[in-house]
């Protein structure tokens, strides 16, 4: 039989099917996807939870002259499958291929990219007040998960909606996740209303009403009556307060339901947000047994969900044993992670230390001033979170961390690339961001060993600490049961050399020493210099290498701009020396999602493009030639 599927090249083509076929519209896209992302991973579990919700909004909307605004935007596949894209699908997240995320650049369909929590209703609010200062009459339909609410950005939203259009809709996709359970009040605050039995009571009267008196006058005064009852029951609902009406709790897997009210919010001439139930995972047995799995993975066995397995643990694994020796070492340790237990393996810290484990939510703000006012009262907080995620605590860092000296230690997940989730995730910027800091230590360690070692230096460190460590798997270097001391701001010689010094920069050192035995082998001494601290600096072994050598080589997997090879260029030009540099790092652009190794190769990030550059100089070197810093 046909697919439905295989008939949709466009939203139009979705209008033509009849609604009591779109359920079945609804699995076939399911199958898709739950094949697809075997082969490609992604983020299976948000996505099978909104197949419904899609297909109304497509259904009811005309995109791209309305627009759809997804926060973060790892649930729009549905969008993707529907918006001309399903012949491409195949390539999602690949080399070349589609994004798994919004994308202008991507399609019209794509109104606003995005990667972030948060940002979805601010943006929204912007292309409302927009389109109101131009006299337009197309609608703007923010669709937020339940996390976003513990968002501040959310409500900085929130509070300037009523004041600044009369027509929006946003839509609060409540699954109780975000990558993990959802904590805290605002969690709370949506159960409330869910399970409130009075509520739910009112809620089946109201669509008895509908069912018998169909018509828009009927819905029109029926939804008037659940709103008079609503503020009876909850006289200080949130949302209403805020300027925004209510509606809901609704399924957000009854296709019929979602249409008719779609159809009746599109009239309104206020500000509305709908409730929307979904469940996370659905269609697909193992991701609603392991939600926190399959919110985004890697290829798995399509029928049984089944992921192939490591013998090599990751960064983010030996981060959190390495936390709890040191919570059984110090009582004064504790961890905070916003909204990622799962991704920084915090999960593992938390059973075991309960009462020093803190989630805050999709609140990176809030974590980092939150450890400052730990710190002040003795406490030694290490503060987990995404590198890309903690630029959006910069001014946190800076204002209540870094300017007091307060101990709090920055772990700084996914610090380089981030390969397959794209520029939204990369965390290529933060040795940048950190450096220009007073007070701050910034520390990368070369492997899973070290790791341990920085994070048990910085337990007896006075001031804020910066680790950064990638995303995945390292060499498999065996950790020690006993973490141990590094002297902070003292690089680590690993090989001597005279004619070329080439630092690595974390485990960027793998390609160092490969790039020394390719020196090695053309006749060429070769020093290899793991830096571990990029502040303070080892200006003392860079001066040494620098008046010896013909040439010095710094690796970073972190952008050219204001990173480790612009640290050293300022270093030699402090300290009168002209020694020629060769900087092997990302370009002064925004990298694509794809495999690590192919997009390292793209952009030079290779042993044999450092080594051409670097036989440049050194030839001309014996030539006489002028020298270049490249």
């Amino acid at each position: 039989m046909d697919r439905l599927l295989d008939q949709i090249d466009s939203p139009s083509d979705l209008k033509k099917i009849p609604i009591p076929e779109l359920p079945k519209l609804a699995e076939e896209i399911r199958q898709e996807m739950i094949t697809v992302l075997s082969k490609n991973g992604g983020h299976l579990g948000p996505n099978l939870g909104v197949v419904e919700l899609t297909l109304a909004l497509h259904y009811v909307f005309d995109v791209p002259k309305d627009n759809f605004v997804f926060d973060v935007s790892h649930q729009a596949y549905v969008h993707k499958l529907l918006t001309g894209r399903k012949s491409r699908f195949h390539t999602i997240r690949q080399p070349g291929g589609i994004s798994g995320f919004m994308c202008r650049e991507e399609s019209e369909y794509d109104c606003y990219g995005a990667g972030h929590a948060g940002t979805a209703l601010s943006a929204a609010l912007g292309m409302a007040v927009g389109r109101d200062r131009k006299g337009g009459k197309e609608h703007v339909i923010a669709l937020c998960g339940d996390a976003a609410f513990t968002c501040g950005i959310t409500f900085e939203a929130l509070n300037n909606v009523a004041s600044t259009t009369q027509r929006l809709i946003v839509i609060l996709n409540d699954n109780e996740w975000s990558i993990d359970k959802n904590v805290g009040a605002i969690a709370s605050y949506f159960n409330k209303i869910v399970t409130n039995p009075a509520y739910s009571y009112l809620r089946d009267r109201v669509e008895k009403v509908l069912e018998k008196w169909p018509g828009k006058n009927v819905l029109k005064v029926a939804r008037k009556a659940e709103e008079a009852f609503k503020s009876l029951l909850w006289p200080s609902v949130i949302f209403e307060e805020l300027g925004l009406t209510y509606h809901g709790p609704i399924d957000g897997h009854d296709i019929p339901r979602l249409i008719s009210t779609f159809e009746f919010l599109k009239n309104q001439e206020y500000p509305v947000l709908l409730h929307v139930i979904t469940q996370k995972g659905r269609g697909f047995p193992p991701a609603l047994e392991k939600q926190k799995k399959f919110h985004g993975l890697g290829p798995y066995n399509p029928i049984t969900g089944e992921t192939p397995t490591s013998p090599r643990k990751t960064f983010s694994e030996v981060f959190a044993e390495t936390m709890i020796k040191l919570a059984d070492m110090n009582r004064n340790v504790v961890a905070i992670t916003a909204a990622m237990p799962n991704g920084t393996a915090l999960d593992k810290f938390q059973p075991k230390f309960p009462d020093r484990y803190f989630d805050v939510g999709i609140a990176e703000e809030h974590a980092v001033i939150f450890a400052a006012g730990l710190a002040t009262k003795g406490f030694k907080p290490y503060c987990a979170i995404y590198s890309t995620f903690l630029q959006r605590a910069y001014d946190p860092i800076i204002h209540d961390v870094c300017l007091q000296k307060l101990p709090v230690v920055f772990c700084l997940d996914r610090g380089g690339l981030s390969g397959d989730d794209g520029p939204t995730h990369h965390g290529l910027f933060d040795v940048a961001y950190l450096r220009t800091v007073p007070n701050i230590t910034i520390m990368h360690p070369k492997d899973e060993d070290e790791l341990a070692d920085m994070l048990f230096t910085a337990m007896h460190h006075p001031g804020p600490v910066a680790i950064r460590y990638p995303r995945g798997t390292g060499s498999g270097v065996a950790v020690k049961e006993q973490p141990e001391l590094i002297p902070i701001g003292r690089a680590e010689v690993l090989q001597h050399g005279r004619e070329v010094a080439i630092f690595g920069l974390g485990v960027m050192i793998e390609m160092a020493k490969e790039l020394a035995a390719r020196f090695e082998e053309l006749g060429y001494s070769a020093a290899v210099i793991n830096p571990r601290t990029v502040k303070p600096f080892d200006r003392g072994t860079l001066e040494f290498f620098a008046r010896h050598v013909e040439l010095i080589v710094t690796i970073e997997d972190h952008v050219l701009a204001g990173g480790f090879g612009s640290l050293v260029l300022e270093e030699l030009q402090q300290l009168g020396l002209r020694t020629p540099v060769v900087r092997i790092g990302w370009p002064d652009q925004f990298i694509e999602h794809g495999k690590v190794d192919i997009l390292r190769k793209k952009y030079g990030l290779t042993v044999e493009n450092a080594l051409e550059q670097s036989l440049k100089i050194l030839k001309g070197s014996k030539a006489g030639g002028h020298l270049e810093i490249a």
